[in-house]
């Protein structure tokens, strides 16, 4: 619903219009918005891309990466209570398009269109909440991974919407641009030091570096075999709640155990790009076992600024979400025995027990 007319044209184009004839009112729906949304878009550069091409930042972002389920949720929403820190929420990544020209007056009344949680866990969603900046690039019409999300049975054949790695070169370009004036975007309706967090950006250092050289990362581990079975159960519940056809989750196993391999693989080739002191790998089971600690040595490793500032709104939020349950997967031996196999490489890279 945040994508421009051209943007959802090319996505339904790409994938031969092969929607399910049921979603026939979704599709007219979602073309409906995005001739508002070119609209809105129109307007919004006319009246503000002078002042947003002006916008210099203070310092490169800090990317929060990591494969889907590791934890990048909870630490983006441990970091945006910091005040000085400036995330996405998910209004501007849903409706990248406008939200410098719309935020201020649409949000306030457009809440009806989000459900209370998500579909696969039970995180709160909301508007004003930090969301991956990679929903904004699906809906501003570069590659992006998450094209899959709308035509679930229509699985990706090759990496170039991960890794970026043999985009043609007009399309790099478009990528970057897109990434680059979203984060401008977010600085010129509030000024701070930008954090983003999206899986897929474990395998684009590269690309990441030359858009922002200082750039920070902060890389999300978790015990495989949880992240197995909650990854299955992710791509379940976007495909079913958000998809434009049907989908039979053939071979969706295979896509996340291939994903979860070429995610880890490219970041182990890439991270020497990064100084050590800019990328830092934490454990999902650290953070939630003592949240304010391991927040804290993050801060100094990556030099994020005082933590104290930060620290009692982040106690604040533990204390109310201290009821909060995580999914529990069962495992049958074969799949266990798969994962290990697999994934040995990560087993022995961040110290799990196979």
């Amino acid at each position: 619903m945040g994508a421009d007319f051209f943007a959802l044209w090319r996505l339904f184009y790409r994938h031969r219009f092969q929607f399910r004839p049921l979603y026939l009112g979704d599709c007219l729906i979602d073309f409906t918005f995005s001739l508002a949304n070119t609209s809105l878009k129109c307007l919004e550069y006319l009246l503000y891309e002078r002042a947003v091409r002006r916008v210099e930042l203070a310092a490169d972002p800090v990317f929060i990466i990591g494969h889907w389920r590791t934890g990048t949720t909870l630490l983006h929403e441990l970091l945006a209570l910091d005040q000085r820190i400036r995330c996405a929420n998910t209004y501007e990544c849903f409706v990248p398009n406008h939200f410098v020209l719309t935020e201020r007056w649409l949000k306030r009344w457009s809440g009806f269109v989000l459900p209370p949680s998500r579909p696969f866990d039970n995180m709160a969603m909301g508007w004003n909440l930090p969301q991956e900046d990679e929903f904004a690039l699906l809906n501003l019409g570069v590659p992006s991974f998450y094209e899959s999300i709308a035509f679930p049975n229509h699985a990706p054949q090759d990496w170039n919407s991960l890794d970026l790695e043999h985009l043609s070169a007009h399309e790099f370009r478009r990528w970057k641009t897109a990434l680059a004036r979203f984060v401008r975007q977010l600085v010129y309706v509030r000024p701070g030091r930008v954090v983003l967090k999206s899986p897929p950006h474990t395998c684009r250092l590269p690309a990441l570096l030359e858009l922002f050289p200082q750039a920070r990362f902060v890389n999300l581990v978790r015990d495989p075999y949880k992240v197995f079975p909650s990854t299955v159960r992710l791509w379940k519940g976007l495909y079913s709640s958000h998809g434009y056809q049907q989908p039979n989750f053939a071979g969706l196993e295979e896509r996340v155990f291939e994903t979860f391999s070429h995610m880890h693989q490219r970041l182990e080739a890439t991270r020497s790009a990064v100084d050590p002191s800019r990328i830092y790998d934490l454990r999902y089971e650290d953070l939630v076992r003592d949240p304010l600690a391991q927040v804290r040595e993050m801060y100094e490793r990556l030099a994020l600024g005082d933590f104290a500032t930060a620290e009692p709104g982040l106690r604040e939020y533990l204390d109310q979400r201290s009821e909060y349950k995580t999914n529990r997967h069962q495992l049958s031996p074969s799949t266990r025995a798969e994962i290990g196999r697999r994934w040995q490489p990560y087993f022995e890279r961040y110290g799990y027990d196979l």
